[in-house]
């Protein structure tokens, strides 16, 4: 029933838009017609005025006293010959010599419009009186000394609107016929079309959706930016206002005049989504999701879903160091946990100065750590997760030892705490991959962080088992790992992003069997 309303709504809709259509074009044709008309009476009183001056018995007879005695009979059977209202022939002095009406001879014509005939134009004027609308043609009377001599008038009245529609009845009755056949056929398909495409919907049904969707995009935490395709914007809720700084409304707006560089375009010519990546947007960092829409095999636009990467990045922020801080308890207290068995074995053994020498060497070796560790690194996160990867390193059987020249006060200026801590700790986990393979006896790891006022550096080093030049090529890809699992290949991909945010560079020196140089460089100012 629902179907059926529908159709039949849209069914009048378009039948009475072409009823609407059709009356128009009535009168637009009825209109060409009386232009038409027009100018065929025009033709018909010129040529029957030019046929009265041109007569030699007008020329020759206008002058005379009785002139009109002469010139009035030839007028009038011209008149009824040619199917005129009425032919008037003037003198010099304006007198009538000829009219339909007899007691009008020999009066003055009085019409404003004849001054021109005198100065021998011919011309034809409009004019409306009592009768309606009628046309006047004047032609000059020239003698044989094409001397002008008078004025010959020729009149007919316009048909009117209601006089036009029986002479056109048969056209009309057609075009009607015709318009409703074919009005009635399309607004049948227009309405089937319309049901099709509204998935039977009534309206209102359509208008409240789109209110709903478009409260869902705005109460929306994350930006949404949504395209047609032809690269206008279709969506573009306040948040992503917030974002991007923009204060008016940019809906059908192109896209890359709007905000450039959103990559959102490039959409259009994919058929696969691009999830969770990390753009740089007119100085803003932003976590996002761009998707193709996709209707029956025909990209018809794409949407982002976007995050400021700064919130992201404050909670990150508190998760990493929360989680560096745990790693490192774990760590120690597993290590310490090897060392009380150790001092425990030496007891048992009776070896008590032994144990007791090997609790004051352990006490500075880790005290000693610390401190250096606590001196040179001023951030907490970052200090953190050097004691939990030594710490790591230990379990691990493998040395990790820290540059005595290393420091760290402050960051490069485009960078934060969480990049640096998931620079650092994605190299050392790498390195530390590349010794679990690595037959060497002996495994170590270096690592090396400074800065000055121009630059900043951080630099693993690892005897492990290295790479190929190919593997080398594809370190920065996202999902490429020479190791198998899942999850595996995001952690050199992320710090691509990173490298993109701080504008720094990524120097890989590696030998398959002896080890792996990984250092990245990052200018500490804008200017650098």
């Amino acid at each position: 029933m629902n179907r059926l309303r529908i159709y039949w709504k849209i069914m009048l809709l378009a039948f009475g838009l072409v009823l609407f259509s059709l009356l128009i074009g009535g009168v637009v044709m009825i209109g060409s017609v009386s232009s038409l008309k027009e100018d065929s009476l025009r033709d018909k009183l010129t040529t029957t005025a030019e046929t009265v001056a041109n007569l030699p018995s007008i020329a020759e007879h206008i002058d005379d006293p009785q002139a009109a005695d002469s010139i009035s009979p030839v007028a009038n059977k011209i008149k009824i010959l040619n199917n005129v209202d009425y032919i008037v022939v003037l003198d010099m002095n304006r007198k009538r010599l000829s009219h339909p009406l007899s007691n009008r001879i020999g009066t003055t014509f009085q019409g404003e419009d004849a001054d021109a005939a005198f100065a021998e134009h011919m011309y034809v004027s409009k004019v409306r009186g009592e009768q309606g609308v009628g046309l006047r043609a004047f032609v000059p009377i020239m003698n044989q000394k094409h001397e002008q001599v008078g004025v010959v008038v020729v009149g007919g009245l316009m048909p009117t609107f209601l006089e036009l529609i029986p002479e056109q009845k048969r056209s009309i009755i057609v075009t009607i016929l015709l318009s409703l056949s074919f009005g009635m056929f399309g607004s049948a398909m227009l309405a089937r079309h319309l049901k099709r495409e509204m998935y039977n919907l009534e309206p209102h049904e359509i208008a409240s959706m789109y209110h709903e969707h478009t409260a869902a995009f705005q109460a929306m935490h994350e930006g949404v930016i949504a395209i047609d395709k032809n690269e206008r914007i279709t969506i573009f809720n306040e948040r992503a206002k917030q974002i991007f700084d923009v204060k008016q409304d940019v809906v059908d707006q192109y896209i890359r005049d709007v905000i450039p560089g959103t990559r959102l375009p490039e959409m259009l010519e994919l058929t696969v989504p691009i999830l969770n990546h990390e753009l740089l947007i007119g100085g803003t960092l932003i976590w996002s999701n761009r998707i193709p829409i996709i209707d029956q095999g025909v990209t018809m636009g794409a949407i982002a879903i976007f995050q400021d990467r700064t919130e992201v990045t404050r909670m990150a922020e508190e998760l990493t160091g929360v989680r560096e801080y745990v790693n490192a308890l774990r760590a120690q207290n597993h290590e310490h946990m090897n060392k009380m068995h150790t001092v425990a074995g030496l007891i048992q053994l009776g070896k008590h100065d032994e144990a007791l020498h090997y609790l004051f060497e352990v006490s500075d070796q880790q005290e000693e750590l610390t401190k250096f560790i606590q001196e040179h690194f001023e951030d907490d996160g970052v200090a953190g997760l050097l004691l939990g990867k030594v710490s790591r390193g230990k379990e691990l059987d493998i040395e990790v030892s820290i540059d005595p020249k290393s420091i760290l006060k402050r960051f490069p200026y485009s960078l934060d705490r969480h990049d640096i801590v998931l620079l650092i700790g994605n190299l050392i986990e790498n390195a530390f991959d590349a010794l679990a393979t690595s037959p060497v006896e002996q495994k170590t790891v270096f690592i090396s962080v400074e800065h000055d006022d121009e630059w900043f550096s951080i630099l693993v080093e690892d005897n492990g088992c290295g790479m190929s030049e190919e593997t080398k090529q594809h370190i920065l890809e996202h999902g490429f790992s020479t190791k198998q699992g899942e999850h595996r290949g995001m952690g050199l991909y992320l710090l691509s992003a990173i490298l993109l945010k701080g504008h720094g560079e990524l120097r890989c020196d590696t030998t398959e069997g002896l080890g792996t140089a990984m250092e990245i460089i990052f200018p500490m100012r804008e200017d650098v």
